[in-house]
């Protein structure tokens, strides 16, 4: 093995451990992401559990306009 193989070698390893800690990262920011889809899944079937005891019709006349 000469000098230009070992170079070569080294410069392979290196792009395989940078892809490594990227693919890493992406997991982690896959993963941070599905638990902040489910915390707004979670606050959203809360509200609607604190509606569900709302009397009929209560906000159906409600006026928006502006």
């Amino acid at each position: 093995m000469d000098s230009a193989d070992l170079a070569s070698a080294f410069v392979a390893a290196r792009a395989g451990q940078v892809q490594q800690a990227v693919a890493a990262k992406m997991l982690r920011m896959n993963a941070e992401s599905a638990q902040a889809v489910v915390q707004l899944l979670e606050a959203g079937q809360a509200n609607i559990d604190k509606l569900a005891n709302v009397a009929a019709g209560i906000g159906g006349n409600l006026d928006v306009s502006v």
